[in-house]
């Protein structure tokens, strides 16, 4: 067990050294006021997210990998150790800071956790790693003292919108991989991120350069990344801003763009600026708009719900009930229904107290989801009385339903024991209307309820 805890613990770390080292060296390839310091550092994100998911405990592979990408570049090996830890210690106090203030791997399900991200980790610790960098270079003689401003402010905008960028994709697809998408939905992710692309592609592309560089046609970037935001949530707003930043960047990288500039290195700080203010805004949205949606889906669930039991009230029971009828009318499918009412209620009352009879209604609740498909709806009546409306089930399957809850019941080993007196009656046989239906059940539950099987 612990032999394979091991090797997975040591295939682990060399993964997120070597995906480091990968992202580095692509990163400095793109190294222009310093051999070891670019505005393109993807980095610092997947540092922060490794540490986020995986614990506080794998900054070693972060160490390892970060040494390695600068003792590959330039320098020697105390300069290296050095920009290793700035780089590592960036990332602990990073996530440490996020763990700690602004909800660790859920940092992106609320807005104001996005701002204390950006704080903590877009701003504060990314200036950890600048500071170290740049002083390592200057002091070691790898850079003149009249570069250290130019250098520290290159590092610290790539590392900060590294974090920015990156973190919330892997952290936001590792939590939800699945991709469960309907086909409108699929048509409309098509259209979405195919007009991002056609658009970033006109305002970074060589196409219109001679036209967008002098106008703020960026900005028509943003009504996709909004699109994105509200319709989809926040985990497609994240990829919409890391495939926005990566057209970008290649187009300012080849002097296509409205942030060109004579000096290169300018112009990839102008792209990381507005980079960084359009990944904020568009996960700030897309967290409003997904708690905004929970929100209004709590609401639904609460008008249509017992607070009780958690089942459906007698409104949903209603709407369960005519929308049945109405099924009925159209393809002729009988339905049932069964009236289920706890025996001895004020009994368990008197004897254990209302909370013990409360949660004896709560288990009753928890059997009948359990003995429900999915089709199914389970209610709450009223009081100690329950429904359970069975689409497409004539008088056997439904008596076959109420067997086996009474069977569970019989069986379930708590204390009090409970039982129930249970009524059928099946559509249209047993009654044309909702009323008459509810009445045939009734009549069937006080059958059952006085038949020698319940009396005490």
């Amino acid at each position: 067990m612990f032999r394979k805890l091991d090797i997975k613990s040591i295939a682990l770390f060399c993964s997120l050294a070597v995906a480091y080292f990968i992202a580095g060296k692509l990163g400095l390839r793109l190294a222009l006021v310093n051999a070891s310091a670019t505005a393109i550092w993807p980095c610092s994100g997947i540092a922060i997210a490794a540490l986020l998911l995986l614990g506080l405990r794998v900054w070693p592979a972060i160490f390892v990998g970060a040494f390695f990408v600068n003792i590959t570049t330039a320098g020697t090996i105390a300069t290296s150790l050095a920009i290793a830890s700035g780089n590592t210690l960036e990332a602990l106090a990073a996530a440490y800071l996020v763990l700690h203030s602004a909800g660790g791997r859920n940092a992106f399900q609320r807005s104001q956790n996005i701002f204390r991200f950006a704080l903590f980790a877009g701003i504060l610790a990314t200036a950890i790693s600048a500071t170290l960098g740049s002083t390592t270079l200057v002091v070691s003689g790898l850079a003149p003292w009249s570069s250290f401003a130019a250098i520290w402010s290159t590092w610290w905008l790539g590392d900060a919108v590294g974090a920015v960028i990156v973190t919330p994709l892997i952290l936001l697809w590792v939590e939800n991989p699945r991709m469960a998408w309907t086909r409108r939905q699929i048509l409309e992710l098509v259209f979405l991120f195919g007009g991002l692309f056609l658009t970033a592609w006109s305002v970074f592309g060589n196409g219109l350069h001679s036209v967008v560089r002098n106008y703020p046609f960026e900005y028509l970037c943003f009504p996709f990344l909004i699109w994105a935001a509200f319709r989809f949530g926040r985990r497609k707003a994240a990829t919409a801003i890391a495939v926005l930043a990566v057209i970008a960047t290649w187009g300012t990288l080849h002097g296509f763009g409205p942030f060109v500039r004579v000096s290169q290195n300018t112009s990839l700080l102008l792209l990381q600026s507005f980079m960084g203010i359009a990944a904020l805004t568009a996960m700030v949205l897309a967290a409003e708009s997904t708690e905004h949606r929970h929100a209004e889906e709590h609401v639904r669930h609460l008008a249509d719900s017992d607070p009780l039991t958690g089942l459906a009230n007698y409104r949903r029971l209603v709407e369960a009930l005519d929308a049945e009828i109405k099924r009925y009318n159209r393809s002729r499918t009988p339905f049932a229904v069964l009236l289920l009412d706890m025996d001895h209620l004020k009994k368990i009352n008197d004897t254990h107290g209302h909370l013990v009879g409360s949660r004896a209604l709560i288990r009753l609740a928890e059997i009948l989801r359990l003995h429900c498909r999915e089709i199914d709806i389970a209610a709450r009546y009223g009081g100690d009385e329950f429904v359970i409306v069975l689409p497409e089930a004539g008088s056997d399957a439904a008596l076959h339903v109420a067997h086996r809850i009474s069977e569970r019941l019989r069986n379930d080993g708590q204390r009090p024991q409970i039982s129930v007196s249970i009524g059928l009656a099946v559509y249209p046989a047993d009654g044309a209307t909702l009323e008459e239906l509810l009445a045939a059940a009734d009549r069937a539950l006080y059958a059952d309820k006085n038949s020698p099987a319940h009396q005490t």
